[in-house]
C-alpha cells in the first residue's frame, strides 16, 4: 500500500472517528499529493520518494509555524500545529539515532574520498539521497561538518 493510499484510508477513519485535528492534517497531505500530481510535467502516480518529501515538507512547515506561534504566545495555535505535525510524522519512517547516523555518514565519507570541509558538497549529495526520510537535513549537515572538521 502506497503512502497516498494509506493517507486516503486514514482520512476515512478520521472522518468516522470525528477527529478534527487529525482530519485536518491528513486532508492537507492528501491535497498536497493531488497538487503534486497536477503540476506541469508530473505523472499521475507519485514515486514513494516524492510522497515522503511531501509529508516531510508538511511536517517541517507545521513545526516552523508552531515555533512562531510559541514566540508570539499563541498557545492555542501552537498546540494545533504540534498535534498536526505529530499526526503527519506517523507516515514517515522512524528517525535514525545519532550513532547510526554517524556510522552511515562515515561510510559515505570513505566512499566519496572526502577529506576536508571544502568537500562537504560531495558528501551531502550522497548522504541526502541515501538518508531521505530517515534523518533531517540539518542533522545530516551538522554531522558531516563535524566529521570532516
Amino acid at each position: 500500500m502506497s503512502l497516498a493510499e494509506k493517507i486516503a484510508s486514514d482520512l476515512i477513519n478520521a472522518m468516522k472517528a470525528k477527529d478534527k485535528v487529525a482530519l485536518e492534517a491528513i486532508r492537507a497531505a492528501k491535497t498536497a499529493f493531488i497538487l503534486a500530481k497536477a503540476e506541469k510535467g508530473a505523472t499521475s502516480v507519485l514515486a514513494p520518494e516524492e510522497e515522503l518529501k511531501i509529508v516531510q515538507k508538511l511536517v517541517k512547515q507545521r513545526r516552523e509555524s508552531a515555533a512562531i506561534y510559541k514566540e508570539q504566545n499563541r498557545m492555542d495555535l501552537y498546540e494545533k500545529e504540534v498535534i498536526e505535525a505529530d499526526v503527519l510524522e506517523r507516515y514517515l519512517p522512524a528517525k535514525m539515532g545519532d550513532e547510526e547516523l554517524t556510522k552511515i555518514i562515515k561510510e559515505i565519507i570513505a566512499r566519496t574520498g572526502a577529506k576536508s570541509p571544502s568537500e562537504m558538497g560531495k558528501v551531502m549529495g550522497v548522504a541526502t539521497k541515501e538518508l531521505a526520510g530517515k534523518a533531517d537535513g540539518k542533522e545530516i549537515s551538522a554531522k558531516v561538518k563535524e566529521l570532516l572538521a
